[in-house]
């Protein structure tokens, strides 16, 4: 009896602390965050997700406002279409003009927001930005963001991670820089990797055709060989009976 009892304490004790496990994973887990597309070089130019998971078991995400630093303006944002939402782009005049690539630029986008959509509970959207150039005086970008539910709920990710320090518990999206690229134009950076990539399916399925067709001439001439085998075989065959 004494063991039934024992055996069933520790069923409990270890299911319990399965599931706060998994409540604490999906708690670390659960915050809006930004991740480049490959690099984010600095002085470069980049395309970055900003992924936003459904906290909520009741409520729909309905909405997402990415506020841009106005500590390091970015002149250059243009966002990917994302299927079902609408996406506004808010620029405002800068105190201080800023010069790229020898153009000055008097205005910068403060802000990106999504609605119109619906992220279901149990799922994520990931919301695609190129955004350049990226500045070279820092190692990073914080982009303070907005998540709302159809409940009216709003969760600010508004907290910056101090150094040493545990994570806040609503952390804003940070984007980690690196080290600037050797040699190259950055005005290019964009089209050139766009032209690379294209050159690359283009080289790929070159090779996978060729590949094909090695492979259609390869067959043929095994057919014609097995065919003449055969035909060897039965005309062979009939000399020895003759």
């Amino acid at each position: 009896m004494n063991a039934a009892r024992s055996r069933t304490r520790l069923a409990v004790v270890t299911s319990l602390a399965a599931g706060s496990v998994l409540l604490l994973s999906g708690t670390a887990f659960a915050h809006v965050t930004v991740q480049p597309e490959g690099t984010a070089a600095k002085g470069g130019y980049a395309v970055v997700d900003f992924k936003v998971p459904n906290e909520r078991d009741n409520a729909k995400t309905v909405k997402l406002e990415v506020n841009f630093p106005a500590d390091h303006p970015l002149a250059s944002v243009m966002p990917q279409p994302v299927p079902g939402w609408n996406v506004e782009v808010t620029k405002s005049k800068l105190a201080k003009p800023l010069t790229v690539h020898g153009k000055q630029i008097n205005e910068a986008v403060t802000k990106v927001t999504w609605s119109g959509g619906a992220i279901e509970p149990g799922q994520f959207q990931k919301f695609p930005l190129s955004i350049g150039s990226l500045p070279s005086d820092t190692d990073q970008l914080v982009f303070k963001a907005l998540q709302t539910y159809d409940n009216n709920e709003v969760v600010r990710w508004i907290d910056e991670a101090k150094k040493g320090a545990p994570e806040p518990a609503n952390p804003a999206p940070t984007l980690t820089l690196t080290a600037a690229a050797a040699g190259g134009d950055d005005d290019d950076a964009a089209p050139a990797a766009a032209a690379a990539s294209a050159t690359g399916k283009k080289a790929e399925a070159s090779a996978s055709s060729d590949t094909d067709t090695t492979a259609r001439i390869l067959g043929v001439v095994g057919i014609v060989v097995g065919i003449a085998g055969v035909a060897f075989g039965v005309f062979a065959g009939r000399r020895r009976s003759a």
